[in-house]
């Protein structure tokens, strides 16, 4: 059995009236279901050391690696939950990232979590044609999000949904993962949407898309 991460970048993660924590819940649920002697293991960035790409964090660290200089003990610890961070994420060929839209884009913790797992020579590698993943070995990754407005009516919103480009390009064309997938329950602050209709259209996606995740390859 593919082992799974369930990714949870809402600030407000325990609050389950937010969509897409309601859509990381009916993940759960048809796991079990699916897999009654399988578990998931979870990950709530917001309730989760995450180093940042700062001088006084990552940066720095990467920097005395660089020059072979000794790091303080304050640095050893952010090098230390970075390797564990990457470590736990390549152990999980099943990548499940829950979320809401944050200005168009990912929440600032989810873009924090993908600066720790983004490393060369771990999940992707440079070579004179350019960047290479190494993430190759039957690697899948779905996007649970929730939005107020509708990215999929190829209007003025559609190209603005930098979240789904940043993520879907990351996995597949850096790091090498074979299937990026995209579940919405969008429209929840849309005049016209009838929000019970855009939650069971989410749900139903997500069904959909579950049992493909989890074919092999």
């Amino acid at each position: 059995m593919m082992k799974t991460l369930l990714i949870n970048a809402h600030p407000d993660f325990r609050n389950a009236a937010h969509y897409s924590v309601q859509m990381a819940q009916d993940f759960l649920a048809q796991f079990r279901t699916a897999f009654p002697n399988e578990t998931v293991d979870v990950l709530n960035l917001y309730d989760t050391e995450i180093p940042q790409v700062t001088t006084a964090e990552l940066l720095g660290v990467w920097e005395k690696q660089t020059v072979h200089v000794s790091l303080s003990a304050a640095e050893q610890h952010i090098y230390e939950v970075n390797q564990r961070l990457l470590a736990q994420f390549k152990a999980h060929h099943r990548i499940v990232i829950a979320t809401p839209l944050h200005n168009f884009n990912v929440t600032s913790k989810l873009k924090d979590y993908m600066d720790n797992i983004l490393v060369a020579r771990e999940t992707f590698r440079y070579t004179e044609a350019g960047s290479i993943g190494l993430m190759t070995d039957n690697y899948k990754v779905m996007l649970l999000q929730a939005s107020g407005a509708i990215y999929t009516r190829n209007d003025r919103y559609t190209p603005m949904e930098f979240s789904r480009l940043y993520l879907d390009k990351m996995f597949t064309e850096i790091m090498g993962f074979d299937a990026f997938y995209m579940v919405r329950i969008q429209g929840t602050q849309t005049q016209g949407v009838d929000i019970s209709q855009a939650v069971k259209a989410g749900h139903a996606e997500l069904t959909a898309a579950f049992l493909e995740f989890y074919q092999q390859l």
